[in-house]
């Protein structure tokens, strides 16, 4: 059973909650936040010049054979489908 000193408390937390359109609260969500971004950005750690050389070789390649791979794969549809238009329309 909850006393009577409980349930005053519950008002009043309530009460400040809803103080001010929850200023309070979202005054202390915003400065968790800032924390939160403060300690992640000091986990950020800057590529040096080889790995960002390396790193955009491998996207470039990667790039080059995926366009091949679709160039071939487009050419090949487009025959197949040339055919099959030709056998329907009988020419």
């Amino acid at each position: 059973m909850a006393t009577k000193a409980s349930i005053m408390n519950e008002d009043r937390s309530g009460a400040l909650a809803n103080f001010g359109g929850g200023i309070t609260g979202t005054w202390g969500k915003l400065t968790h936040f800032i924390g939160d971004v403060r300690a992640e950005m000091k986990k950020v750690v800057v590529p040096n010049r080889k790995e960002v050389e390396s790193t955009t070789t491998v996207v470039i390649i990667t790039t080059f054979l995926f366009g091949l791979f679709f160039f071939v794969v487009d050419w090949i549809f487009q025959g197949v489908v040339t055919q099959i238009i030709n056998r329907l329309t009988g020419q």
